[in-house]
């Protein structure tokens, strides 16, 4: 399939797509007349690509762990090594929500001390 069409299937702009394939997420076959030609496999990489980015991963952190991505079946695959690094990304989120919870606690304290005081 072209990109255009690769794009309407997955909801990824063109230019999304064309920036995957800069970053090595996708590599397209080529057409004689030099048009991408994109293969099922690679309408599922572009939809896990968007469902992880969704969830807050970089693209470095997919491209890192694509293989995992290349097999049929469920999003990801148990590799070994990414079950750690996203124990690791859930881990930084923990503590990123530990300390908006903190900040708006604090501001929460503030705005109802000046609430009582106006």
């Amino acid at each position: 399939m072209q990109i255009g069409e690769l794009s309407t299937r997955t909801g990824v702009s063109v230019r999304m797509l064309r920036y995957y394939e800069q970053q090595d997420l996708l590599s397209p076959a080529r057409r004689a007349s030099g048009y991408r030609d994109y293969s099922a496999e690679d309408e599922r990489i572009v939809k896990a690509v968007r469902t992880l980015s969704e969830a807050g991963l970089k693209l470095e952190f997919i491209r890192r762990f694509l293989p995992c991505l290349r097999s049929k079946g469920p999003l990801l695959h148990p590799c070994p090594d990414l079950m750690a690094a996203m124990e690791q990304e859930m881990k930084a989120l923990e503590d990123q929500i530990a300390r908006y919870r903190k900040s708006r606690d604090m501001l929460g304290g503030y705005y109802e001390e000046m609430r009582t005081h106006a």
